[in-house]
Parts: C-alpha cells; structure tokens; sequence
C-alpha cells in the first residue's frame, strides 16, 4: 500500500511540474511586460553570477592571501610585520613595558 501512495505522490508531482513548465513556456514566449521585466532580470542576474565567477578566478588567490597572512601568529597566520622601533606598549615617556605581578 506504501508504494501505491509513493507513486501517487510521484505522479503528482511529475504532474504539477509539467503544468508549471507549459506555462512557463507560454508565458514565455507571449510578448508582455513582465515577461520582457523577467528576461531583463534574468539577464542581469546571469551575468552578475559570470561576472563574480570569473573575478574570483582572477582575483581570489588574492583575496585568499590577504585573509590568511604569512607570518607568525594566530590561527590566520598573524599580523604583517612593524617597524621593531615603534612598540605600541611602550609609553611616550620611554617607559619601559610593564610585567604582571601578583
């Protein structure tokens, strides 16, 4: 009996795809406005998603680079290098940097 119901579900569906796609295809090619607004949509979006392709084709060995660094450090591999004169923990003063005590 389940498989007469899987069936049924099939045809069903098999069913109301067809439906849908024929009148897609008569929608589609009748001359109206919105289907003239879809196809420039549709357009539009096609190469939108072309265009995107093929900048991470040319550009994503980039963009990967600048996410993951070189160097040491973290998990993302760290931070680029700084001038080694020029600490962010030492005051103005010239203080030297300051250790944890307990």
């Amino acid at each position: 009996m389940e498989e007469s119901w899987d069936f049924e579900f099939l045809s069903r569906l098999v069913d109301s795809l067809v439906s849908f796609l024929s009148e897609f295809v008569d929608d589609w090619l009748a001359n109206d406005m919105r289907v003239a607004v879809f196809k420039i949509l549709f357009t539009w979006l096609i190469i939108s998603l072309v265009a995107i392709h093929f900048a991470w084709k040319v550009y994503g060995n980039t963009v990967n680079d600048m996410y993951y660094r070189q160097g040491t450090g973290g998990q993302n591999g760290g931070t680029p290098d700084t001038a080694p004169h020029l600490s962010g923990w030492e005051s103005a003063a010239g203080d030297a940097m300051k250790t944890h005590r307990e």
